[in-house]
């Protein structure tokens, strides 16, 4: 089912960013700022920071900073990388569709692809959500390699720009409430709902290919699940607010505890979707939309 008769549309801002940077174009840059002043602003300020959008230099600094080499090595591999990007409209339709049954409210947001030079993924202001084809060009893009760590490369991959174009978003209009101390469980929970959503949504056939883990990662989970939840309460990681603590079990990073080196990136989000999961299995009762609303997250594993 599409959303409208078209489907999912992506705007290509890339491609204006290629012809202003390679061939200094003024027809470039004014549709940059007439046609996407939002997205322009947002590459200048917050993703680049090179200043601010009305200072009256910022064309020349924006210039001069995509024509540093290895910025316009970058530039020439993304246009020929992505030349064609049917197959994310596809993707992104076919994940918005199913959301948008589930949750009406949901306001569809407009998708735009942009070079960041290697900085964010993925940004999202009000209905708009960017993200930077040149952070998802392959686990074999030599370039990387000068700059990330392997742990870092093996989920800048093409694949991965869906789930996270769709993570963030669901993110910016669920946001986590604050009206208690940010836990452990607490954020497993929260994150763990859009985990579990878009595995149904994007029709994964399990939470560990939604979040991009290899056979071996998905072997560990099979191995080590009521492990990891079992080290997680004997040493009270559960209620710990400690922002190291959290990363290490959420972060997109190695993870440096005891318990076992070769526990996956992220497990602690993979945990958190499995508890969704079962709540929802066991509550047929509480639609998608009500679990999205909850905001006492402990529901989930109380109930």
């Amino acid at each position: 089912m599409l959303l409208d008769q078209n489907g999912v549309e992506i705007a290509r801002y890339d491609h204006l960013q290629f012809e202003y940077a390679t061939s200094n174009s003024v027809t470039a840059l004014q549709k940059m700022n007439t046609e996407y002043p939002q997205a322009t602003k947002l590459l200048i300020e917050d993703v680049l920071g090179i200043g601010r959008v009305n200072d009256p230099q910022i064309n020349e600094k924006l210039f001069v900073y995509l024509s540093d080499t290895t910025i316009q090595h970058l530039l020439l591999d993304v246009e020929e990388k992505f030349r064609d990007i049917r197959w994310i409209e596809k993707d992104l339709d076919k994940g918005l569709s199913y959301l948008k049954k589930e949750l009406p409210d949901l306001v569809v947001p407009q998708f735009y692809a942009q070079i960041s030079a290697l900085n964010q993924s993925v940004v999202v202001r009000d209905s708009l959500v960017g993200f930077s084809l040149d952070k998802y060009m392959g686990k074999d893009y030599a370039l990387y390699k000068r700059f990330y760590y392997d742990y870092q490369i093996k989920y800048m991959s093409p694949d991965r720009i869906v789930p996270d174009c769709l993570t963030f978003y669901l993110i910016s209009e669920y946001p986590m409430t604050l009206n208690r101390r940010r836990t452990l469980l607490d954020v497993m929970l929260y994150r763990g709902r859009f985990a579990w959503l878009l595995t149904k949504a994007l029709e994964y056939d399990s939470i560990e290919d939604m979040m991009g883990y290899d056979a071996e990662e998905k072997k560990w989970c099979q191995k080590n699940k009521l492990k990891v939840w079992q080290f997680m309460q004997d040493n009270r990681h559960l209620d710990m607010s400690d922002p190291m603590i959290i990363r290490s079990y959420m972060g997109m990073i190695p993870y440096y505890t005891i318990m076992d080196e070769n526990a996956p990136q992220g497990v602690g989000l993979w945990i958190g979707a499995q508890l969704v999961e079962e709540y929802m299995r066991e509550h047929k009762e509480v639609s998608i939309q009500e679990l999205m609303d909850l905001t006492n997250y402990r529901k989930i594993v109380m109930d």
